[in-house]
């Protein structure tokens, strides 16, 4: 399993925020956030968790591999794991 954290690029309230998921399976992200980070389960965004700029190296000292936002989002497609946002119909 590979648990993967873009850069904190992300802003939102006044903070940069990263991306951090798995390309093979859910459960292994739980146990990590929560045994590592300290975030609770119930911050769980669909396929992946917020991550803070302030927790993204230690993340990484973890075992969470560093990528590129575009690499994230590749391997998470390419492993099946990505949920899409449903899309606003046309008629709206």
């Amino acid at each position: 399993m590979a648990l993967l954290i873009d850069t904190p690029v992300w802003p939102w309230r006044g903070r940069l925020w990263s991306h951090l998921v798995s390309d093979t399976d859910y459960d292994e992200l739980h146990a990590f956030v929560e045994a590592e980070l300290g975030i609770p389960r119930r911050a769980f965004q669909g396929d992946h968790y917020d991550v803070p700029e302030e927790l993204h190296a230690t993340a990484v000292a973890a075992g969470a591999e560093s990528v590129s936002c575009r690499e994230l989002l590749a391997r998470l497609l390419a492993a099946g794991l990505r949920v899409r946002k449903p899309r606003a119909s046309a008629a709206g």
